[in-house]
Parts: C-alpha cells; structure tokens; sequence
C-alpha cells in the first residue's frame, strides 16, 4: 500500500550564493517549479512551497503547487517548514517530505522511497544515502558521510570520512580503500507533521554547532533517524551560477535523447 504524504519545499528568495535562486530560468522555467514538478510526479497528495518572498508565490500561477508565505527570519528550511506546517493546518500525523527547493532532477521514486521508509520503519525521521564513489568525495567535508547501525538507523553524519579507515590511510589516501562500503548522505527528509513541528522547537545541540549538520539535533536528542539508500541516483543540486549552467547543459542533453 503506497503511504499517503505531502511534499514541503522551502524556498527562501535571497541565496547567498546564487540570490534569487528559486527564480533563476532553468529550460524557460522557474527552478523552483521544476522541483514542484518533481514532487507532483513522485505521487504526493500536496505539494507546498514554503517561501518568504511574493515573487515565488507568483511564479507558481496555475502550476498546481499550493504556497505557504512565511517569514523572512527562519534561520533554517526546517523551521521555514515548521511555520508551513502550521499554515496548511496538516494533522500531527501527516507524512512529510522536505525536498530542497534546489533539487531540480530529484527522482520521483527517491522522494516516494522517503515517505515509504518512514512509515515502514516506525521512526520519528527519514533519509536517503548512496555510495561513495571516489576517495575524493569521502574526504570533501562539502559531502556529507554518515554511518548506520545494522537495522538501518543512522548513527552519525560527518563531515569527515566516517569510518575512518585507519590501516589503510596510514598507507595511502588516494583511493577508496577495499573491503568496505561507505555512505553519503542525501538531504531530503520524512517526518510526520508533529514530529517537524518539536524539531524546529529543539535546542540546537552540541553536535550540531560543530559540524553544522542540522540532522544532528535529533540523534543527540535521542531521536531515531531511519535511512534507506536511495532507490535512483540523485543528481547535485544548484548552488552556484556554475551549477545552474551544468544543469541547463543536463536538460539540453535530456531534451536530445527524447
């Protein structure tokens, strides 16, 4: 039985790397509707934007995309969702995904296979991993690592490589060493509406100060974070002009092969 869910994407105007990124053209459209787009084909009941500026609202005219306008001051997409949350009135129970507004080629079976875990596994949160491919993706603190238990929880998120392959580094460090399979962690989200809202009330600890990885806050809370490895691949996001011209380079390349 497919579970039931509504995807949220924060989509704050002023990007400090890339300002008014929602709105930047992307194959003649808005970015931000090309990931609205994205979360009407994975299936979801609703798709909300969770936006601070009246411009965003207006690019998603007619689109199908309902738009939660919140304040200006959310010091995270998590409390942004917390308020949206509020605003569309959603039950303590109602699955949520938070799809990053700069996800523009996320796959509609990887936002399914997020709302699915939570509800199959009984935590409070949900996550996608995939493979690391390369040792330079293990040791970029851009990427962010992480490890599980053996029923599937994460235990930890990392900038750094974790685990740390300690013979093998010691002898070199220019490729992934054999005999294990590391992680890297994808920020998109489940969680039920209640569960979000006593997030964003959380106390930001000290796990999360140091490695400013938000997900954090909820393990030291004790909380449990289900995570499933992605089902098809994500591809990166947009963050950058540059990022936005491989993307525009990736819808030209789809658009030639039908």
């Amino acid at each position: 039985m497919t579970t039931p869910f509504v995807v949220a994407i924060p989509a704050r105007h002023d990007a400090s790397r890339l300002p008014g990124k929602p709105l930047r053209p992307l194959g003649g459209a808005p970015l931000v509707l090309h990931v609205a787009r994205r979360a009407l084909a994975a299936g979801a009941d609703a798709v909300w934007i969770a936006t601070d500026d009246e411009r965003v609202a207006r690019a998603l005219d007619g689109s199908g995309v309902r738009v939660a306008m919140t304040r200006a001051d959310h010091a995270s997409g998590t409390d942004r969702l917390a308020e949206c949350a509020d605003i569309a009135g959603w039950g303590d129970d109602t699955v949520v995904v938070n799809l990053q507004g700069d996800e523009p080629f996320a796959p509609p079976e990887g936002i399914r296979a997020v709302a699915e875990l939570l509800a199959a596994s009984g935590a409070p949160m949900s996550t996608l991993a995939a493979p690391v491919e390369d040792v330079e993706t293990l040791l970029d603190p851009n990427a962010v690592k992480l490890v599980r238990a053996a029923g599937g929880d994460a235990l930890y998120f990392s900038r750094a490589p974790v685990p740390w392959p300690r013979d093998a580094f010691a002898a070199r460090r220019d490729a992934l060493p054999a005999g294990h399979r590391w992680l890297r962690h994808i920020g998109i989200y489940g969680y039920r509406a209640g569960f979000l809202r006593a997030f964003a009330r959380m106390p930001r600890g000290a796990l999360e100060r140091v490695e400013a990885l938000e997900q954090l806050r909820a393990l030291e809370a004790g909380h449990r974070i289900a995570v499933a490895l992605t089902p098809a691949p994500f591809p990166p996001g947009v963050d950058t002009p540059q990022d936005l011209e491989r993307a525009e380079a990736r819808l030209r390349e789809a658009a030639r092969h039908g």
